[in-house]
């Protein structure tokens, strides 16, 4: 496992190298790129006549599950990180479009995609059953935010568009992974759960995470507040996602969303009443090496599994189509959101195309696939998923910096 973990790391380390001297992109999707560059080159060469070299790397990808991997440990300190640098009082000025977006955005996605996959599988002649299209509808829902941030910085985004655009992937990653869990009971039982029961599991999930998350964050709010040693301090947030996120497991509640609420805790009455300003250095420097390191791992692994993934030209093509599919359902949830939001408040011009372009996939819709039961249906969703997040991530991920630029510039 040592060595496993070394030559991921140096791998990881040269792709964003290369991205960095050579190629220029942002870094989150330049690593993506190198990564699949370096898949292409692999396949390339195994095909000319190196026989070995494409199974010896996919003996190493194998070893990796990468849904445990980002679900029960990066997810919690991707989300920890992001919600450190989140203005509690900025996310509660725009907490009804961003509650929306989370919650009622997720579910109506979850419901619109998967009728439209059920659509288009039977199109390309698929018999793939309701259940596991709205299982894809359910995994393709959550937005990630990770690749869109550091364009809507430079683009210097409206803080309205900035606020919503990362408060609702903060949060909806929780509600995406309960309704994917509640779906996928139903697919592997055969039965559907009653609303009490679907109830249930949610407050469980929903409401237990935020409880905990505000349980321990408030309890390492305090602990900090008691010293003065900047060393310590850092370490007492580390232990806080990496024994939070166990205890959430075992408690069986939501980890991502109580991530989320306990770096809003540490982010805000942490910063403001509990530490100096070396402590505040060294923290920031600390989350934002964990931040961009994960990040760069994370999306090298989604431009590694290219390697593993059973796909064809049919899959591409219905990938193609699903991709602008599940576009048009971003649409479909972002616009009635902010029409009715204009009724109590001023709204930025744009804001529709920019939450609309800006709403990416990433690696948990790639995780939350990965999860899905061995058999055909897991292997063609798995296939359309990576398809979907790539072209999300390349096509808006690049353009979008562009798009918030546009319309930061309309008087």
């Amino acid at each position: 496992m040592l060595e496993l973990v070394a030559a991921f790391i140096c791998l990881t380390t040269l792709l964003t190298y290369v991205n960095y001297r050579f190629i220029g992109l942002p870094p989150a999707i330049g690593v993506m790129v190198t990564a699949l560059l370096f898949s292409l080159i692999i396949q390339g060469l195994s095909f000319i006549g190196f026989p070995g070299l494409e199974e010896r790397v996919e003996g190493l990808m194998n070893q990796i599950d990468f849904n445990d991997l980002l679900m029960h440990w990066m997810l919690s300190f991707l989300l920890f990180a992001g919600a450190l640098h989140v203005n509690l009082g900025d996310l509660r000025s725009y907490r009804w479009p961003i509650g929306l977006l989370a919650t009622v955005g997720v579910l109506i996605a979850t419901v619109v995609i998967g009728l439209l996959a059920h659509w288009v599988f039977a199109l390309f002649g698929w018999q793939v059953s309701l259940i596991y299209c709205l299982l894809f509808g359910a995994l393709i829902s959550p937005t990630d935010p990770i690749a869109v941030l550091g364009a809507l910085r430079t683009a210097n985004a409206p803080k309205p568009l900035k606020t919503t655009i990362v408060g609702e992937s903060l949060f909806n990653d929780g509600t995406a992974v309960v309704v994917f869990t509640v779906l996928l009971g139903i697919a592997q039982l055969g039965e559907t759960p009653s609303v009490a029961d679907t109830a249930v599991l949610f407050l469980r999930e929903a409401v237990g995470g935020a409880l905990f998350g505000g349980l321990i964050g408030y309890a390492t709010y305090r602990m900090i507040k008691g010293i003065e040693q900047y060393q310590v301090e850092v370490m007492l947030t580390l232990a806080l996602v990496i024994g939070g996120s166990v205890m959430c497991y075992e408690l069986h509640v939501s980890a991502p969303i109580a991530m989320v609420v306990a770096g809003l805790i540490i982010g805000n009455l942490g910063r403001n009443l509990a530490m100096n300003d070396m402590t505040r250095r060294y923290m920031d420097g600390f989350w934002e090496l964990i931040d961009d390191m994960l990040n760069a791992l994370l999306f090298a692994l989604i431009g590694l599994e290219l390697l593993l993934l059973p796909f064809n030209w049919l899959h591409l093509a219905a990938g193609s189509v699903l991709a602008i599919a599940v576009l048009a359902s971003r649409l479909l949830t972002v616009a009635p959101a902010i029409v009715l939001l204009r009724r109590w408040r001023s709204v930025p011009k744009g804001t529709i195309r920019v939450l609309t372009w800006g709403g990416l996939r990433g690696g948990v819709s790639v995780a939350l696939a990965l999860s899905l039961p061995v058999g055909e249906e897991r292997d063609l969703l798995l296939s359309i998923t990576y398809i979907v997040v790539l072209s999300s991530i390349l096509i808006q991920g690049l353009t979008v910096g562009g798009v918030v630029r546009r319309v930061s510039e309309q008087p």
